[in-house]
């Protein structure tokens, strides 16, 4: 699909079509899958958004296959905190070659990176399947965009985000808990992405809104 032109207010294109959250993982399959059958290759699904607005839960919906942003982010303990959060310092050029590699149907390895220690913990190989998704704050970032079939923005309220990051924290997901979760939010994930999020949207071909409650 051909990225869209983003309208005079440069916030969302004219032909971004927004779906509620229940309707978009057919909706994505729908507009891909026919489009890969022809190709003869698998189709690439970048889905960016907000911390906590339900990217990784979207695509886990749409394929097994999925290369999350994250696996991409600086060391922690060499980057600045408020930094880290910052596209420029997480290895955008290798996720470009290896989304490459993936949309061309070859095996890759790709970089996991740890949430308990905050760095590179080494590389596990993925298989490609008819649906490739791409996930992540920055999905949608300069370096990689222009390789999607499919963009798409999922947006949800920033209460509703909180609240979704609290539950994981509590959980233990990622160790970091509540309170240091909550500061990284306020102070970190939040004014990082909203100095790109007019950007993604208006490249999106779908926004899917998702209002649901923890």
């Amino acid at each position: 699909m051909t990225q869209p032109d983003p309208d005079q207010s440069g916030t969302k294109p004219s032909s971004a079509v927004q779906v509620a959250w229940h309707e978009a993982p057919e909706r994505i399959r729908s507009l891909v899958e026919h489009a890969g059958r022809a190709a003869g290759r698998p189709m690439l699904v970048g889905i960016s958004g907000p911390v906590a607005s339900g990217k990784s839960t979207l695509a886990r919906l749409v394929s097994p296959c999925i290369v999350a942003t994250d696996n991409y982010l600086p060391d922690y303990d060499i980057t600045p905190n408020h930094e880290r959060d910052e596209p420029r310092n997480a290895d955008f050029p290798r996720l470009a070659r290896d989304l490459e590699s993936l949309r061309a149907g070859r095996t890759t390895a790709i970089p996991t990176w740890s949430f308990h220690s905050h760095k590179r913990e080494g590389e596990r190989s993925v298989s490609p399947a008819e649906i490739v998704i791409c996930e992540g704050i920055h999905a949608l970032y300069d370096t990689v965009a222009h390789l999607y079939d499919l963009a798409v923005f999922v947006e949800a309220p920033r209460h509703l985000r909180l609240a979704r990051m609290e539950d994981r924290e509590r959980s233990g997901a990622r160790g970091w808990g509540v309170e240091t979760a909550r500061a990284f939010f306020h102070a970190v994930a939040e004014p990082t992405f909203d100095r790109f999020a007019d950007a993604y949207r208006a490249r999106a071909h779908l926004i899917v809104v998702n209002n649901s409650a923890v």
